[in-house]
């Protein structure tokens, strides 16, 4: 069954490319909702709720793909169908390029009121006091860390779990993004989210890195740079996965990044990513276009894997 998901998989790109996200009733935004109020009812200042929140969520959300995943049981046609509208409905590839495209263009007309206020739409970092060089930063920042998250790591959960691991990869970081806070609210409950979500990228995030270092020439990069730039800097970014495609982007790019991030709840100091220069809105622009070459290329990654798996389960 190995080539229907990945002929799935491969349509499920195509239609998050062509249409974006669904318009209307976006699965992810209802279970959104479902999760906002499970935790209103399950909130408590410690670890075990928070535990007991993301089991009943992401285990539901396993069982819901499980049994989508059984009508395709025997039939490539139906597999491939099914696999195709869990990824598109999962992927974030084509909103995360319109939104950087759109920061981009603000940023080079020098429309600071509308890149600030765009910035809400990539990331949750407060605004108002950055200048040019701290909105590009975010929003390559941003780039950087969401090719993992929305576009590579679905698509390798796909590629080896089918539907169960599309649904369930964006249960966990939906609900990292939702609970996974270091706030006086989060810190205990959310642990759970935080935890889990860093266990499901930790290969994701490195194979992220790794396609971008090898399509960094595609954008104009350095494929060298990129290599070495992750390598020797991502160990030192307080996220374990975080760091390791920011720095493969900073070394891709020949840009810094990192450094003073401030946030709604307060600021971190972040280590500095690269040896470049500072970023301006043409890296805001190439960041995209490496974001899209990343993300065909682990399209690419998980058609084949699904394919080798399904040989050896034959």
């Amino acid at each position: 069954m190995g080539a229907g998901r990945a002929v799935g998989l491969l349509l499920g790109m195509a239609a998050d490319a062509v249409y974006g996200d669904p318009r209307r009733r976006h699965p992810v935004a209802a279970f959104g909702r479902v999760a906002g109020v499970a935790e209103r009812v399950l909130h408590r200042d410690h670890k075990a709720p928070g535990v007991a929140y993301t089991a009943l969520l992401v285990g539901g959300t396993v069982l819901a793909g499980v049994g989508v995943e059984r009508l395709g049981r025997n039939s490539q046609v139906v597999q491939a169908a099914t696999t195709a509208v869990a990824t598109w409905a999962v992927l974030g590839g084509a909103s995360l390029a319109k939104e950087g495209t759109a920061m981009g263009r603000a940023l080079d007309e020098g429309d600071l009121i509308a890149a600030r206020a765009r910035l809400s739409h990539l990331c949750g970092r407060e605004p108002s006091r950055l200048d040019t060089t701290g909105l590009a930063r975010a929003t390559v920042e941003s780039v950087a860390e969401n090719t993992s998250d929305a576009v590579v790591a679905p698509l390798l959960w796909g590629a080896v779990a089918g539907v169960p691991g599309l649904l369930a990869y964006r249960a966990v970081n939906t609900l990292d993004a939702m609970v996974g806070h270091r706030n006086a609210r989060y810190r205990r409950f959310g642990w759970a989210s935080a935890r889990l979500d860093d266990l499901a990228n930790l290969v994701p995030a490195r194979v992220a890195a790794l396609l971008t270092t090898l399509g960094a020439p595609v954008v104009g990069g350095s494929a060298s740079e990129a290599w070495q730039t992750w390598r020797r800097d991502a160990s030192a970014h307080p996220s374990p996965n975080a760091g390791q495609v920011e720095a493969a982007f900073a070394g891709a790019l020949e840009i810094r990044l990192g450094g003073r991030t401030v946030y709604p709840h307060g600021a971190e100091e972040r280590p500095v990513l690269g040896d470049g220069r500072s970023p301006d809105a043409g890296h805001v622009t190439r960041a995209v276009e490496l974001s899209r070459v990343v993300g065909a290329g682990a399209g690419v990654l998980a058609a084949v894997i699904a394919l080798f798996l399904g040989r050896r389960g034959k």
